[in-house]
């Protein structure tokens, strides 16, 4: 298991200071990434912002069952003219998300491209992928609803998890991000394991990381996430 795993090192070696894991978050302009980043890192929200030139990037702390661990938020330009320039920071990235307007049935269209142009600088299968509407607090329940079935088909065939947020309410964004960081801190874990002669990590029931102040569940499954953010 996982955790006997972790424990196991942690005895022997000391604390394991884990490197950052890296996000990158793609979509059309103006669907919302900047919102939604600046939520979660700053807990603000600004309704006039200017779109993003090239990419830009916010780092997040955490500290999760004692341990120090950081994810590294790059946030990209929607224009097609910093297409080339924002392509060039996708290499390398742990999670993908691809976001999209609720309100704007054809930003959901674009997302597969976009996707398929972050994976074309990655390894295939090295990324978590996410599907994210945003804007939740525009839109009524009933439209909501119609979009979200063609939004669910969509992350089926992308092979992601999909999620509906709302920067401007704060609706299940800082859920959302605390289920990146577990499955990024996860695999980053693993990875540093599978270095350590005659352990083979295997993951868990779940219950690797616990929420030190309040427990969320991931939408999928029974998975209780912990993080300390700082």
């Amino acid at each position: 298991m996982l955790r006997s795993s972790l424990e196991w090192f942690l005895k022997t070696e000391g604390k394991l200071w884990l490197k950052i894991s890296k996000v990158v978050v793609v979509g059309d302009l103006y669907v919302g990434k900047t919102s939604l980043i600046n939520r979660f890192c700053k807990d603000n929200f600004d309704r006039d912002y200017k779109a993003t030139i090239g990419v830009d990037f916010e780092i997040e702390r955490f500290e999760i069952i004692g341990m120090p661990y950081n994810l590294q938020i790059w946030d990209t330009a929607g224009q097609e003219k910093f297409k080339c320039i924002a392509s060039a920071y996708y290499r390398g990235a742990q999670v993908i998300i691809t976001v999209f307007d609720l309100a704007d049935i054809q930003t959901l269209d674009h997302t597969k491209q976009w996707l398929e142009d972050a994976l074309r600088e990655n390894e295939p299968d090295s990324s978590f992928i996410f599907l994210v509407g945003t804007k939740k607090d525009l839109v009524s329940d009933a439209v909501c609803e119609r979009t979200e079935l063609d939004a669910i088909r969509f992350a089926k065939e992308m092979q992601a998890e999909y999620w509906s947020v709302s920067a401007k309410t704060g609706e299940n964004v800082k859920e959302f991000f605390f289920r990146v960081a577990a499955l990024a801190f996860e695999q980053s874990m693993i990875k540093e394991l599978e270095n350590i002669p005659g352990h083979r990590p295997q993951i868990g029931a779940g219950n690797l990381i616990k929420l030190e102040k309040n427990i969320i569940e991931g939408p999928k499954d029974n998975t209780q996430v912990s993080l300390n953010c700082c």
